[in-house]
C-alpha cells in the first residue's frame, strides 16, 4: 500500500508539472509523435504490402505445383542459355504425368493468351485474358462463380463452344444484363456464356480472373497451336490432401526426368515451381525492408527522447527548491527520482498514444478515399508502449538521477 501510496503521489506530482507547462508540453510531445508515428507507420504500410503480396501468392495454391519452362527463381551457375534451350509442357507431358502420378488430387494443361478483345453485338472489351484449359482446371485453381456453372465433362471433351468469363469482362459486355446465355465472339469463334467468375479485383501480382475469359482446351487447339511457347503452356498439379508438397515435387521430378528421357548426370529440362518459392522470396525482400524501416523510425524516435531528455532536464533545474523542501519534509531520493521517471514516461506515452491515433486515422481517411485498407495490427499497440516507455526511462533517467541525489539545503538556497 506504501509503494502504491508513493507511485500515485508520483504521478500527481508529474501530471500537476504538465499541466503547468502546456507549451513545453506540447512541444516535447511533438519529437516523440513523430517518431511513434513513423516506425508503426512504416510498419504497417510494409504489413498491408506483404499482406496483399502474401494473398496474391495464396491464390497459386499450397500444394500446387505448375511444371513450366521457365523458373520462378534463379540460382547457382546455371547460364540462361541452357533455359532458352528447354522444350515447353507438351501434351504428352501433360498425359504421361496424370497416368503416373500418385500423390495428385487433380492434374490441368493450362494455356494463355494476354491482351485480345472480345465482342458482343456493338460492345468489346479489350485487354482480355485467354485461357484455354483442360477439365481439371476447377481443381487446380482457386476461384469462385457468380453466377452460372463450370464446362461438364462432356463440354470439355468434345471441345464445345461455351465458356466462363471474368466479373470485368461482363460488366463491359453486359451492363445491368445477366452474362449467362448470350453469345459472344472470342478469337473470331462464337461461344456460350456459361458463367460469370466473381469479382476479385486487381491483386499485386496481376493472378485477379476479373479479366479472364476460359475456354475448353479441345475448343482452343482448333483457333491456336495449344503447344506454342507463345501462349505459355503450363502443366498445374495439386496434391492429395494430406501429401507434404515436397513429397508431391519429388515424384513429379522422377516422373518428369523419365518422360524427357534425362541421364542422371543430364540437368531438368523443366521447372517446378511453387508458391513457397514466392513466399520465400517475400520474406527475404522484407525483412530488409522492415530493416531499414526500424532503422528509419529509431532515428525518428532518438530525436523525440532527446527532446524528453532536454525537457526533463529543464524541468529540473527549475524545480530544485521544491525538490530541497520535499526532501526537507522526508521524502526520499527513490521517490524524487521516480516522481521524474513517471514524468519522462507518462510524456512519452502522450507522444506515442497521439503517434498511434494519427496511424489510425490516415488508414481510415485512406480507406475512405482510396479503399486501401491499412493493417495496423494489435502487436504495433504494444509496440508503440514498449517503445514509449523504454524511451521514457532512458531519457529521464539521467535528470532524475540528478534530482534524487540533489543536496535539500543547496536546492533550497537556490531560489
Amino acid at each position: 500500500m506504501i509503494v502504491l501510496k508513493l507511485i500515485l503521489e508520483s504521478f500527481n506530482f508529474a501530471f500537476s508539472s504538465l499541466k503547468e507547462n502546456k507549451l513545453r508540453t506540447f512541444l516535447s510531445l511533438i519529437g516523440i509523435t513523430i517518431g511513434i508515428m513513423t516506425i508503426i507507420g512504416v510498419f504497417s504500410a510494409v504489413d498491408t504490402l506483404r499482406n496483399n503480396l502474401q494473398s496474391s501468392v495464396d491464390k497459386l495454391g499450397s500444394n500446387t505445383i505448375y511444371i513450366q519452362k521457365w523458373p520462378w527463381e534463379f540460382g547457382g551457375d546455371y547460364q540462361w542459355w541452357k533455359y532458352m534451350n528447354r522444350p515447353s509442357p507438351t501434351l504428352r507431358d501433360f498425359e504421361k504425368v496424370k497416368e503416373r502420378i500418385t500423390n495428385a488430387e487433380a492434374v490441368s494443361y493450362n494455356v494463355w493468351a494476354g491482351n485480345r478483345t472480345i465482342k458482343y453485338k456493338s460492345s468489346s472489351v479489350e485487354g482480355a485474358q485467354i485461357s484455354a484449359v483442360t477439365h481439371d482446371f476447377y481443381m487446380t485453381w482457386n476461384f469462385d462463380l457468380d453466377d452460372g456453372r463450370y464446362f461438364s465433362e462432356a463440354e470439355s471433351k468434345a471441345g464445345s463452344p461455351v465458356t466462363l468469363i471474368g466479373y470485368s469482362v461482363a460488366e463491359g459486355l453486359f451492363p445491368g444484363q445477366r452474362a449467362v446465355g448470350k453469345v459472344i465472339n472470342v478469337l473470331g469463334r462464337k461461344l456460350v456464356v456459361i458463367g460469370v467468375f466473381a469479382e476479385e479485383g486487381e491483386d499485386m501480382l496481376g493472378t485477379s480472373a476479373d479479366k479472364t475469359v476460359l475456354l475448353p482446351l479441345n475448343f482452343a487447339r482448333n483457333v491456336i497451336d495449344i503447344q506454342s511457347e507463345q501462349y505459355g503452356p503450363e502443366i498445374s498439379v495439386r496434391g492429395k490432401p494430406g501429401v507434404p508438397v515436397e513429397e508431391l515435387e519429388s515424384e513429379l521430378r522422377g516422373i518428369m526426368r523419365s518422360v524427357h528421357r534425362l541421364s542422371p548426370l543430364q540437368d531438368d529440362s523443366f521447372a517446378l515451381n511453387k508458391s513457397t518459392i514466392l513466399t520465400a522470396q517475400l520474406d527475404s525482400m522484407f525483412a530488409v525492408v522492415n530493416l531499414a524501416g526500424g532503422v528509419i523510425g529509431i532515428f525518428s524516435i532518438l530525436v523525440g527522447g532527446f527532446g524528453i531528455a532536454n525537457i526533463m532536464f529543464v524541468s529540473v533545474k527549475e524545480r530544485t527548491n521544491i525538490i530541497g523542501i520535499q526532501k526537507s519534509l522526508g521524502a526520499k531520493n527513490y521517490f524524487i527520482l521516480l516522481q521524474f521517471l513517471i514524468e519522462a514516461v507518462v510524456l512519452c506515452l502522450m507522444g506515442g498514444l497521439i503517434g498511434l491515433a494519427i496511424v489510425y486515422l490516415l488508414a481510415f481517411v485512406l480507406h475512405l478515399v482510396a479503399d486501401v485498407d491499412i493493417i495496423v495490427d494489435i502487436s504495433k499497440v504494444v509496440l508503440m508502449f514498449i517503445l514509449s516507455t523504454a524511451i521514457g526511462l532512458i531519457s529521464g533517467i539521467i535528470p532524475a538521477f540528478m534530482a534524487s541525489r540533489l543536496d535539500p539545503v543547496e536546492a533550497i538556497r537556490s531560489k
